[in-house]
């Protein structure tokens, strides 16, 4: 529990101070427990070096409890999870010999959903612990599934054509029979006159089928029917021009488009599109350049990724929760932002936002302890 003089609100915390928190508690950490790990340069030449984490012959990976690696590492479809490669590892490879992996990184937000939803006592395998489930309101039946990808609908329609089978034609049968009857006995008389040709009906034309297309929005853990985005040290929530946000097929329906946030820039974007990379790690924020003209600037939609997250729980009539740091208020901000936006009062009852702080309150206390020294997390 935190010392009884602890705020109940946590200060605010920037991107890139919670990041150099969460890196020298990673230092401190590997080094008491002689864990395997790397300082690698990072991403950027103005960000402090990364602690990336890996796997020792003979113990658990060094970036997660215990408990968690051991079930982890038990379930397929949950160790397939850590091989998910790092957006940034081709500009900060921590060694030749030693692939970057995103959940490798001791600020990925990944790592640590999964080291709270794999532990045994939060999940053992069959359900949830109880207070975890109450705290959710979900199921306590529901089996975590970490990275779904359930496809957002797009307004575009892609119409396919059914292949229509070839049909043979009687008429043409029947003159070959004919044919053949007259060189079989040619003494017999002609009953050409006699045959009746029956005209095959006409076929009709394919059937065309539309199919809603979809994009590939990531979902970092579905629980039932709960939707969760984990944050902890990205930048932000991705900004989009508004044409992209316009490709979205129930956009009008569930927000009041005008009421997205927005805000404006002045430089072009200094990374690959948003939509490909949802853990990329960004340059320490510097002061807001002056615009240097009119003709550069440019609007564009904030909290893009958390539009998605809500698109897709509205299509899949599912609920959505955001799980950040209680430190991050912008983060926070931009949240509500968005759910302000939302337009439909029955949809919005199924939209929350919980923080790691919080959901530390329902956690064992084994995990509890291993939260608090490696990312300054306290049950609040």
């Amino acid at each position: 529990m935190p010392p009884p003089n602890a705020p109940s609100h946590p200060i605010a915390w920037s991107a890139s101070l919670l990041r150099r928190d969460l890196n020298a508690r990673a230092h401190k950490f590997a080094h008491e427990r002689k864990l395997v790990h790397e300082i690698a340069p990072g991403p950027h030449q103005d960000t402090d070096p990364l602690i990336i984490f890996g796997r020792s012959e003979l113990g658990p990976h060094g970036n997660f409890h215990p408990a968690s690696d051991l079930a982890i590492s038990a379930k397929p479809a949950w160790l397939r999870r850590l091989s998910k490669p790092h957006t940034a590892s081709r500009r900060s490879p921590a060694r030749n010999d030693w692939p970057w992996r995103e959940l490798d990184s001791a600020v990925s937000s990944d790592a640590l959903l999964m080291n709270i939803f794999c532990h045994p006592q939060v999940f053992n395998g069959h359900t949830l612990a109880p207070a975890v489930a109450r705290l959710l309101n979900v199921d306590r039946s529901a089996q975590p599934r970490f990275g779904i990808n359930p496809g957002v609908p797009l307004k575009t329609i892609r119409k396919r054509r059914a292949t229509a089978k070839p049909q043979t034609n009687p008429k043409s049968n029947l003159k070959q029979n004919s044919n053949a009857g007259a060189t079989r006995n040619p003494g017999a008389p002609d009953l050409d006159s006699e045959i009746w040709v029956l005209e095959s009906p006409t076929a009709p034309p394919p059937a065309t089928t539309n199919q809603t297309l979809t994009d590939r929005t990531e979902i970092d853990l579905q629980l039932g029917n709960l939707y969760l985005e984990a944050k902890l040290t990205e930048s932000n929530f991705q900004t989009a021009a508004p044409r992209l946000i316009e490709r979205y097929r129930d956009l009008e329906t569930v927000f009041d488009v005008p009421r997205l946030p927005r805000k404006t820039l002045y430089t072009p974007a200094s990374h690959p599109p948003v939509e490909d990379y949802s853990q990329l790690e960004e340059p320490t924020e510097s002061p807001t350049p002056s615009p240097p003209s009119s003709k550069s600037a440019r609007t564009v939609i904030d909290g893009y990724q958390l539009i998605r997250n809500v698109l897709a729980a509205y299509a899949a009539e599912a609920s959505f929760c955001v799980l950040c740091d209680a430190r991050r208020h912008d983060l926070i901000e931009t949240w509500y932002s968005i759910l302000s936006a939302v337009h439909r009062p029955t949809f919005a009852t199924h939209l929350k936002l919980l923080t790691w702080q919080e959901l530390a309150i329902a956690l064992p206390k084994d995990l509890q302890q291993f939260l608090e020294a490696k990312y300054g997390i306290l049950p609040i």
